[in-house]
């Protein structure tokens, strides 16, 4: 039963990414905290092997993302490279600050998180290009920071990406298919950190390799990567503005219930 829930959230996970091109993380970690109360698993915990888990998920469906984007030659992987290096070590640092926290804590800071981007595409906030690409120090600097809430949030860092590379006047194409390409390291190194950050803790349950529990993850990978290419089909035949502020309802919807 509970497995067969984890196959719904990979499937709307993957269409939702397919159909607004944002990564499944803003889904999957709300739905799995919930369903990690229900199956009993410790509150204090609970939100951090939801955060895990979402990454380890993002290291799979983020690979067909990039084959996709390269093949179209839309990658800046000029840019990926420093920013890359920037995103590692970011997301190690993120992955530890947030086993720092208290399970109410980071569930806090989870919900606050998703109102802020359901405001954001709600009120179609799009930041305009203003400066020009920065140098390779910079880049590497603005991968730390991508790549430290994205391991927090439990994100491929999408929602942080795309609107800074925008902002540094790259074509919002090029923008999208960068910030995939982002992903891949930001969910290694967030994904290999939760593992380590939460080896042999005394609450974890059955099948959970440090905070990453395997029948989500086995689960949600199975349906996304097939969905994704399906909400990318759907995303040419309904009203994708109509769409997109029905889900940022809903993302408001999980933050408030987070918040209380």
């Amino acid at each position: 039963m509970v497995f067969g829930l984890y196959l719904a959230l990979g499937a709307l996970a993957g269409t939702l990414a397919g159909l607004f091109g944002i990564g499944g993380g803003l889904v999957i970690v709300p739905v799995l905290i919930f369903s990690f109360g229900l199956q009993g698993i410790s509150a204090e915990i609970a939100a951090h092997l939801a955060v895990g888990t979402s990454l380890a998920t993002i290291v799979f469906t983020s690979l067909s993302s990039i084959r996709s984007h390269h093949l179209k030659g839309a990658v800046r992987w000029e840019l990926f490279r420093p920013m890359a290096v920037g995103i590692v070590a970011g997301a190690v640092l993120g992955a530890w600050t947030a086993s720092l926290l208290s399970g109410p804590a980071l569930e806090l800071i989870i919900g606050i998180f998703v109102i802020l981007v359901g405001l954001k595409m709600l009120l179609d906030v799009k930041p305009k290009a203003a400066r020009p690409v920065p140098g390779e120090p910079a880049l590497a600097g603005a991968g730390g920071v991508i790549g430290w809430g994205s391991a927090i949030f439990g994100i491929g860092g999408g929602t942080l990406t795309v609107p800074f590379l925008s902002w540094r006047s790259v074509q919002m194409q090029q923008a999208v298919a960068t910030s995939a390409a982002c992903g891949l390291p930001i969910a290694i190194a967030g994904a290999a950190a939760n593992v380590w950050t939460g080896w042999e803790h005394p609450s974890l349950p059955d099948y959970a390799l440090g905070f990453v529990y395997l029948p989500a993850l086995i689960g949600i990978v199975a349906t996304s990567m097939f969905f994704a290419r399906f909400g990318a089909i759907l995303a040419h035949k309904l009203d994708a503005r109509l769409l997109k502020r029905l889900f940022a309802i809903l993302l408001l919807i999980v933050g408030i219930r987070f918040l209380f």
